[in-house]
């Protein structure tokens, strides 16, 4: 008869055949997560396996949906916060490898039964058992992530995968740090078998009972060789070690520590032992802990993020809203995007333009899209016509009459939208919420003739619709809390993340770009090659430059805008210290790759349209400049102005939250994720050196990168923004 031990991490039973069934089972989490009590639990079970002289073998697996998602995000990142010490970090690095080696050496086999997905320390705990089978399941996924974290694996991972699959197939996936199916997994000799899922415990167990599963690794033998070698004469190693080394400097232009922490714990710690080779591996972990990238990237892009997906400014005691129908008014790039996200989360779209056939043309754009991806295997042919029968195209806006939701996309002008607006609003339901996907104008001046202003509110989608993950939900001053919550509903149906800012000219995002992008233009106003400073902006962590960017996007959106801006505020407007190139480039029609010259000259070189060249002739327009520029000071001058106009966009109460402010300027403009934000980039320089540097640019290189009194007296009172 099955015997039970009460564990409070674990379930424990002996079944009749003598093998130890061990369901990992954190109480009051959805996901099993390691924790102290989980390690010293795990470590009381395998005492306890091998001191039962009636237990023959174990298998590791899972009461919950997933195997084991790993680390405790959050907990790591109050861990990994100051004034943490080297010795306190070792110890945090250290933390659960020696569990994990006593089961792979206490002399009785344990299999790991992965019945659900079995990321980071999930897999990293299945690579120390000694045999592995996965359920047969596609939505089940495997993989060493921790490099996307900022981190690396830290539970032996970085050892145990080249020591059973080689060094260069172990680099490739813990570098990339993809998810893998159970078919890849076998495939690459991470797992020894796909079984299906209803069959998996009674496989593992006969495989124990008939003496399959050896209790001694390979690497614990005499004489063990890792497949493909190791070391350091080995001349194929050698060259792989050199690429990967010059294509992680390539990719992360240095600003990213994990990478090379990996690579370096996998050269050196499979060149000696498997004990040594760990606490190699603990040491490039410690070092991970102390650095802040590690923590800040958790923190804004795990931690903070996964908080707003959840929908965490959602109004409280409102009922979600039950949304089937969605309008989008305007057939162009914009709301294309719109409503093939919005029919992908099941939604039936009404996509509306002014005239048939451009409504006609948004809906032939996103069938041409899936053409594309059908031809390369990334979609069916069935799902693409099912997500394009809930589009309809149309001219009439009578078809907005069952619409729980109309989401404008037309032309950034407000009286072009004023007008949809008011044919709009003839034709829906008086409880439909009315949004606006404005970048820049204020919501509440685009409400202001409408008869209830209350169900108005901003949704700013980013371009590409379909690719990009935020949306800015965007309050005006009679928005109620019932609209911003089905608001966010909406958001959350189409996956995406929302952050909630309050009303102004340019919201938040926008405010902060442009002052990126008008510092660059400043750049070329002081003699600058545009060269130079797209090179800059990438060293410094972005993935492109701005003055690249602009040409791809085109200078006319960004020119109007500014122009806008000036007409509305008045005298009272000061222009940007770039206007002046922006609006000579402008008017001189040098607009972008569009036209084949921006900050660029585009030209077929070798066959190949639409070239990016160095502008021939820009130093007849700037003067160049007389002395050579300091990189590093260009490069915080790129960052340090967005954080300075994401500090203002708080201190006026456009945001309200660093996490939303951190997270938005990643997801939706692109500001370098190993900062963790502009938040955080500020609290770690420091707020006093932050506000100290930005004096000093001031002072050479303008009176925008003033600090404000607000701030000085934030450094003064070494108030931290976390």
């Amino acid at each position: 008869m099955p015997t039970n031990t009460a564990f409070e991490t674990f379930k424990y039973i002996i079944n009749d055949k003598g093998v130890a069934v061990i369901s990992m089972d954190i109480p009051g989490s959805s996901a099993n997560v390691m924790s102290d009590a989980f390690r010293d639990e795990l470590s009381l079970v395998i005492d306890k396996v091998v001191a039962d002289d009636s237990v023959i073998g174990a298998v590791i697996t899972s009461s919950k949906n997933d195997f084991m998602a790993g680390g405790d995000l959050k907990a790591m990142v109050e861990m990994f916060a100051p004034p943490i010490t080297k010795e306190q970090a070792l110890d945090l690095a250290n933390a659960l490898k020696p569990t994990l080696r006593k089961l792979e050496t206490c002399g009785k086999p344990f299999v790991a039964a992965i019945n659900g997905a079995a990321m980071g320390g999930g897999l990293e705990l299945a690579l120390a058992c000694h045999y592995r089978v996965v359920a047969d399941n596609n939505k089940l996924f495997l993989g060493l992530p921790e490099v996307t974290l900022g981190l690396m694996p830290g539970a032996g991972g970085s050892q145990r995968l080249p020591r059973m699959i080689g060094i260069a197939p172990a680099l490739e996936i813990m570098l990339q740090g993809a998810p893998l199916t159970p078919e890849k997994a076998l495939k690459k000799g991470i797992v020894d078998a796909v079984i299906p899922a209803d069959q998996l415990l009674d496989t593992v167990c006969e495989k124990i009972l008939n003496g399959e599963v050896s209790a001694v690794k390979g690497w614990d033998e005499k004489g063990f060789k890792i497949p493909g070698g190791s070391g350091f004469f080995d001349a194929d190693l050698g060259n792989l070690y050199n690429y990967h080394t010059t294509t992680i400097a390539n990719n992360t232009q240095r600003n990213l520590p994990a990478p090379i922490a990996l690579l370096t714990a996998v050269a050196r710690g499979t060149a000696v032992e498997m004990d040594q080779g760990l606490h190699i591996e603990s040491c490039q972990f410690a070092k991970l802990i102390l650095d802040p990238t590690a923590r800040n990237m958790v923190r804004t892009m795990f931690v903070n993020k996964g908080e707003l997906d959840k929908l965490v400014r959602r109004p409280q005691g409102i009922d979600k809203a039950d949304l089937k129908t969605i309008g989008v008014l305007g057939a162009g790039l914009m709301g294309a995007g719109i409503a093939l996200s919005s029919a992908q989360a099941g939604l039936t779209v009404k996509l509306l333009d002014l005239d048939q056939s451009n409504a006609d043309k948004g809906k032939a754009g996103i069938a041409k899209g899936f053409e594309k991806r059908i031809s390369r295997g990334r979609m069916t042919q069935d799902k693409a016509y099912a997500i394009l029968e809930r589009i309809t195209p149309t001219n009439d806006y009578s078809q907005l009459a069952d619409c729980d939701i109309v989401v404008e996309a037309v032309f950034e002008d407000e009286n072009v939208k004023k007008k949809v607006f008011a044919m709009a609003r003839e034709s829906m339901r008086e409880d439909a919420i009315l949004a606006s996907n404005t970048s820049t104008l204020p919501i509440t001046g685009l409400s202001e003739n409408l008869a209830d202003s209350s169900r108005f509110i901003g949704l700013h989608f980013f371009s590409p619709v379909d690719r990009m993950p935020l949306v800015e939900v965007i309050v005006g001053k009679d928005t109620s809390d019932e609209t911003l919550a089905h608001s966010l509903d909406l958001v959350g149906k189409m996956r995406k993340t929302p952050i909630v800012v309050n009303d102004s000219r340019g919201f938040y995002t926008s405010r902060v770009i442009s002052a990126y992008l008008q510092e660059a233009f400043s750049m070329v106003g002081d003699g600058l090659s545009p060269t130079l400073i797209d090179n800059v902006a990438k060293q410094a962590g972005f993935a492109m430059g701005p003055l690249a960017l602009i040409d791809d996007i085109g200078m006319e959106n960004g020119y109007k805008a500014t122009l806008a801006e000036k007409a509305a505020v008045g005298d009272t407007w000061q222009e940007p210290q770039g206007f002046h190139v922006q609006k000579t480039l402008h008017d001189s029609g040098r607009i972008g790759r569009r036209a084949a010259q921006g900050f660029y000259d585009y030209a077929t070189v070798d066959g190949v349209d639409n070239q990016r060249q160095e502008w021939a002739g820009i130093g007849e327009v700037f003067t160049p400049a007389a002395k050579a520029a300091d990189a590093e000071e260009l490069k915080q001058r790129l960052l340090y102005i967005q954080a300075l106009e994401a500090a203002k966009c708080m201190e006026e109460n456009v945001i309200t939250d660093v996490t939303e402010g951190d997270v938005g300027v990643i997801l939706g403009i692109g500001f370098p994720g190993y900062t963790g934000g502009v938040f955080s980039l500020m609290d770690t320089v420091g707020l006093k050196e932050f506000v100290n540097r930005c004096d000093q640019l001031a002072d050479t290189v303008g009176e925008r990168f003033r600090p404000s009194e607000w701030l000085r007296q934030r450094a003064e009172n070494n108030q931290a923004f976390y």
